[in-house]
């Protein structure tokens, strides 16, 4: 199959008012690495990168990242209880792997290899039984887990039997839930805020999230994932489900503050329609606010949106100037009209984000 040209020059910016430098908030763009603290970048080394979130939005983050970067590692929220990773939960009280799987699946390369494993990982069975619905890629990580004992071994293992362009990781080595508290949940008392316990229960829930939390509330991060923020060239937050993929990355404490001190360039990716459920009615500077309220202290340095997607572009430089953040506006979607992200579009739009915000010399 003949692939696409990227169409860089598609990208456009939109810049907060008053920033230090063009296209820069704050100045920190045209200043070498070492002058914001980083570390001096050789010529011909490629970006690191490393990709936040969770389900099919972070799939579709780290299709784009591969083709840009060979230095590229996942992570992945841990908090999913429904269909099989929430079967195996419960029976073996082991991580979710469900999100781990799609993400190794992404980052599988497209030749004859890479595609095969990925649809194998993939393939759930069909059947009268248990093992109905079951993805075989869950069931390899979870025997893994069980031979090694030791998470990240085991999906690095995985990683090298696929042939995966990056690396996974999870964001925390215990099994976490998600709690939301929502406004409405029950049509009889629109007022009333409840507590909904879940992610596949909050994804999918009926009334207005105010906010979530994860129980425990202090979960320890996975230490890899705290070194791969640490030692980033970029972090890239988002697509994904909002309060049950991209906020829960801001609630392990530790992960937080690897974001809050990395001296990485941090990316936002929104959505390209609000979720039905999660977000039904948000407005893209919305979806900003409602992470503003989960994490402070977050500064971000770019906030990027299909430019079909945003029908009110200075409300979104303004909701994107509190994090200190410039705006990118990008052609970023599919083209039969679904709310997903094209990975070759996506990955044009990464890769000038890249080039235009901070590069010190090639990375290819």
């Amino acid at each position: 199959m003949t692939r696409r040209t990227p169409r860089l020059s598609r990208l456009r910016r939109v810049v907060p008012e008053g920033n230090g430098g063009k296209g820069d908030p704050g100045g920190k763009g045209g200043r070498p690495a070492e002058a914001r603290g980083g570390r001096p970048r050789r010529r011909g080394t490629q970006p690191k990168v490393v990709a936040l979130g969770g389900g099919m939005g972070l799939s579709a983050s780290l299709a784009a990242l591969r083709r840009i970067t060979g230095d590229l590692t996942a992570v992945v929220t841990v908090a999913d209880d429904g269909g099989s990773s929430g079967r195996l939960r419960d029976e073996l009280g082991v991580l979710p792997p469900g999100d781990l799987r799609k993400a190794l699946a992404a980052l599988c390369g497209d030749d004859d290899w890479g595609q095969t494993w990925a649809r194998v990982i993939q393939h759930r069975f069909q059947s009268q039984g248990d093992l109905h619905e079951h993805a075989v890629g869950n069931l390899l990580i979870v025997a893994l887990w069980e031979q090694l004992g030791d998470h990240v071994q085991a999906l690095d293992l995985v990683g090298r039997l696929l042939g995966a362009q990056g690396r996974v990781l999870p964001m925390s080595a215990v099994p976490l839930e998600l709690q939301a508290l929502v406004k409405g949940h029950d049509p009889a008392r629109p007022e009333a805020v409840d507590t909904v316990r879940g992610q596949a229960t909050v994804a999918l829930t009926p009334g207005e999230v105010q906010s979530v939390h994860l129980v425990p509330n202090d979960p320890p991060a996975v230490p890899e994932a705290v070194a791969a923020v640490l030692d980033a060239d970029w972090v890239v937050l988002g697509p994904g489900s909002w309060f049950s993929s991209v906020i829960p990355h801001l609630l392990v404490p530790e992960l937080l503050d690897a974001l809050t001190q990395t001296k990485a360039r941090r990316v936002l990716s929104l959505n390209l329609a609000p979720q039905p459920g999660e977000t039904e009615g948000f407005s893209p500077q919305r979806h900003l606010e409602v992470l503003g309220r989960h994490a402070p202290k977050l500064a971000l340095d770019v906030v990027l949106a299909d430019e079909a997607a945003v029908p009110d572009r200075d409300s979104l430089t303004d909701a994107a100037k509190r994090f200190g953040a410039a705006v990118e506006l990008a052609p970023v979607a599919g083209p039969d009209g679904t709310p997903r992200h094209d990975p070759e579009l996506l990955a044009a739009a990464y890769d000038r984000i890249f080039r235009m915000h901070g590069r010190i010399g090639p990375w290819r």
